[in-house]
């Protein structure tokens, strides 16, 4: 027990001859903000489709320590879950100070997702043409309401609402079937599916229900958006 005691405390003691003698290292501002930007990755859970911009703090040059005699530590100041504003706590052992040297930082994170945008002024009651339209990233903060993330699916589209150039293009900007349109009218169930036509008494986009009058027999009808110009009634 002895012998194991003795040993056990000569290979401590080793430790901590060796961590004493390891060589300082001067601390940069770029490596902080490397090992800021990492932690933030690790901690952070997005989508596939999304892409994340990580942006820490400009620290003051002097506020640095001289040398730090341990590795640089960062972890989050909080067991909150990353947002768009987080704190981070920076330290290291330092010959200059008698105690852990540590500074907190700010790092914004910003994440965006791929939509559909004009890539010029759309006016209302246009017919949108996939010319007119471009994907771009575009910030999460600034997406509030439901978007596109398909070309070809706006294709046609008729806009209700003015769209200015460089804008996300949301479903409330836009109209599949348009009040006072005419439209086909699916009738389906089970067994059969028939076809007739009306007119839409509603705006409506995809998966919206909006009433539609049957032009055969003027009666009004329930009906399910299902493409530009369609609807259709479940039996």
């Amino acid at each position: 027990m002895k012998v194991n005691l003795v040993y056990f405390l000569s290979v401590f003691a080793f430790f901590i001859s060796t961590a004493s003698n390891a060589a300082p290292v001067a601390p940069s501002i770029s490596a902080i903000s490397e090992l800021a930007k990492a932690l933030i990755n690790e901690k952070i859970s997005v989508p596939a489709n999304a892409k994340v911009e990580i942006l820490p703090q400009t620290i003051d040059n002097r506020l640095l320590p001289s040398q730090c005699t341990s590795p640089i530590h960062v972890e989050l100041a909080s067991e909150r879950e990353i947002s768009r504003n987080n704190t981070i706590k920076v330290s290291c052992d330092t010959p200059d100070l008698s105690y852990p040297w540590q500074i907190f930082m700010s790092v914004r994170v910003d994440i965006l997702f791929p939509v559909v945008v004009a890539s010029e002024t759309l006016a209302p009651g246009e017919l949108i043409n996939p010319t007119q339209l471009e994907i771009r990233y575009v910030d999460q903060n600034s997406l509030r309401g439901m978007q596109f993330n398909d070309i070809n699916q706006l294709s046609g589209v008729r806009v209700k609402r003015r769209v200015a150039k460089n804008y996300p293009i949301f479903a409330n900007n836009l109209c599949f079937v348009c009040k006072n349109d005419a439209v086909s009218i699916y009738v389906r169930s089970n067994n059969f599916v028939l076809k007739t036509l009306g007119e839409a008494l509603q705006d409506g986009n995809i998966g919206d229900q909006i009433r539609v009058k049957n032009s055969s027999s003027n009666k009004e009808l329930d009906a399910i958006v299902t493409a530009i110009g369609e609807v259709e009634v479940r039996m």
